[in-house]
C-alpha cells in the first residue's frame, strides 16, 4: 500500500471523505487522492516521491507555477512582520490599487474566498437594487453559499430547487435558473420576473462544467438585457480574472460588468478573494452604506504580498500571456489530433490556458451537452494519465490549467502520455 493510501485511509476517519474538499477525492475517476508533498516550476511530487507535471496549478492560481521566487520572497518577508492584525496595512493600499488598474474598476473590497466575493457582491446587487431575485446559469458554479447551490429543474426555466441538502428550499426560491449560451433563456426570465431581478451573475467562461467559452454575442446580449431590465451584470472571475488577461474576462471579451468577483489567483496561491465595481456601487458597503460584510482576516498583508508579487509581474510581463496562448492552442490541437488519429470521439474545449476534454461525438456548449459526455471514458483517461505521470483535474467538469512554468518538453510529454492513453480508451 501506497503511503498517499495510508494517508486516505487515516484521513477518512476524521474528515468527511478524507478530503476538506469534495472534488480532491478522485471518486468520480474511481481511483483515490495523491497526497502531494511538494511543487515546483510546474511539476508537483506526492509523499510516495512520485513526480508528475501538474495540470491543476491550484485550481488556477499559480499561474506563474510553483513557488515562483518572486512570489515565494514576498510571502517570506510578510511573515517575518506578522501572519495578521485585524488591522489596515499600507500593502492592502498597493493591492487595491493594483487591482482597480488592471481591471478597470474603481474600488474593491479583499475578502478571503471566492465563495464569499461572490456572496457578498449578490448581497449589493440586492441592496443597490432593492430586489431580491437573482439569475444564474445551469453548471455555472459560484461557491457554496445557499442561494448559488441551485441548478436547473426538470425545466431550465424554473424557479430554483435546493442542489444540496441543508439549504433551505425559500433560500433558493429567489434564484432562476438560465441556459448558458442561450440570451434568450435569460430574457424569458426577465420577462416573467418584472421589476424583481437584482442581478444576473455569470462565468464569463464556464469553468465548472468544464471549459466551455462563450458564443459570439452572448455576453454582449447579457450586457444589453441587464441594461433594459435593470439588473446588474457580474461576471464571476474567480477562474478566468487575471488569467485570460491582465484585465481578466472583462476586457478579453470587451465587455463591461458592473460587479466582478476575484479569487485565487489575487492571492499567488494564498486564500483571498475580492469584489470591485463602481464608486457609486462599491460605496454602498460598510462602513460608508447600508450594506454589510466585513472580514478579520480580509486582506491579510501574507495574502497581500503574495497577491501583490504575482500581479505586478502579470501587469509588467504582457508576454506571459502570449506564451500561455501559444502552449494552450499547441495542447488542444495537439490532444484533438491524437483523439481523431485513435478514433476516439471526443471535444478538447479552450480559452486561453485552460482547457477540458469531453468525451463527446457532438461540440460541448453548454450545460446539457457537457452532463451528456462519457464519465467512464473520462475516468479512465484520468487515471491513465496518472500512471503516466500527469497530474490532470480528478473531474469531467473541472478544467486543466497551464501556468508561465510549463515549457514545451511539458507539453511533449503531456501530448505523449495523451497518445498512450489514447489508445487504451
Amino acid at each position: 500500500m501506497t503511503r498517499s493510501e495510508t494517508l486516505f485511509q487515516a484521513a477518512q476517519l476524521v474528515m468527511p471523505g478524507g478530503v476538506n474538499s469534495p472534488v480532491r477525492a478522485c471518486r468520480a475517476v474511481g481511483t483515490y487522492p495523491r497526497f502531494l508533498s511538494e511543487g515546483r516550476g510546474s511539476h508537483v511530487i506526492d509523499v510516495d516521491g512520485n513526480e508528475y507535471i501538474d495540470l491543476i496549478c491550484s485550481w488556477g492560481p499559480l499561474i506563474l507555477g510553483h513557488c515562483h521566487q518572486a512570489v515565494e520572497e514576498a510571502v517570506l518577508e510578510a511573515v517575518r512582520h506578522g501572519l495578521s492584525f485585524g488591522a489596515p496595512t499600507e500593502i492592502e493600499v498597493k493591492m487595491a490599487e493594483l487591482v482597480t488598474k488592471m481591471t478597470g474598476t474603481e474600488m474593491v473590497r479583499m475578502v478571503n474566498s471566492g465563495t464569499e466575493a461572490v456572496m457578498s457582491a449578490l448581497r449589493l446587487a440586492r441592496g443597490a437594487t432593492g430586489r431580491s431575485k437573482i439569475i444564474k446559469f445551469a453548471g455555472c458554479y459560484h461557491g457554496h453559499s445557499d442561494s448559488m447551490l441551485v441548478k436547473a429543474g426538470s425545466g431550465a426555466l424554473t424557479g430554483g430547487a435546493p442542489d444540496s441538502a441543508g439549504v433551505p428550499a425559500e433560500m433558493a426560491a429567489d434564484t432562476l435558473t438560465a441556459k448558458y449560451n442561450d440570451a434568450a433563456s435569460v430574457r424569458s426570465l426577465l420577462e416573467a420576473n418584472p421589476g424583481q431581478v437584482a442581478a444576473v451573475i455569470v462565468e464569463p467562461v464556464a469553468a465548472n462544467m468544464g471549459v466551455v467559452p462563450p458564443q459570439p454575442g452572448f455576453l454582449e446580449a447579457l450586457r444589453g438585457l441587464c441594461d433594459a431590465y435593470g439588473a446588474l451584470l457580474i461576471f464571476d472571475e474567480v477562474i478566468t480574472g487575471f488569467r485570460l488577461s491582465a484585465g481578466g474576462a472583462q476586457r478579453h471579451y470587451g465587455v463591461h460588468a458592473d460587479l466582478v468577483t476575484y479569487g485565487k489567483i489575487i492571492g499567488g496561491g494564498m486564500p483571498v478573494g475580492a469584489y470591485a465595481g463602481s464608486r457609486k456601487l462599491m460605496e454602498q458597503v460598510s462602513p460608508l452604506g447600508a450594506v454589510y460584510q466585513a472580514g478579520t482576516l480580509s486582506g491579510n498583508p501574507v495574502a497581500m504580498a503574495a497577491g501583490l508579487a504575482q500581479l505586478e509581474i502579470l501587469e509588467n510581463n504582457p508576454d506571459i500571456y502570449t506564451a500561455l496562448e501559444r502552449k494552450g492552442k499547441r495542447l488542444q490541437e495537439g490532444l484533438q489530433e491524437i483523439f481523431r488519429k485513435a478514433k476516439v470521439p471526443a471535444q478538447v474545449n479552450r480559452a486561453g490556458s485552460i482547457l477540458t476534454v469531453f468525451f463527446s461525438k457532438t461540440p460541448v456548449t453548454g450545460y446539457d451537452q457537457a452532463r451528456a459526455c462519457d464519465l467512464e471514458r473520462f475516468a479512465k483517461w484520468y487515471r491513465g494519465l496518472l500512471e503516466h505521470g500527469i497530474y490532470a483535474a480528478p473531474s469531467q467538469f473541472e478544467a486543466m490549467f497551464l501556468s508561465a512554468a510549463h515549457q514545451e518538453e511539458d507539453i511533449d510529454a503531456i501530448l505523449v502520455a495523451a497518445e498512450e492513453v489514447a489508445k487504451t480508451l
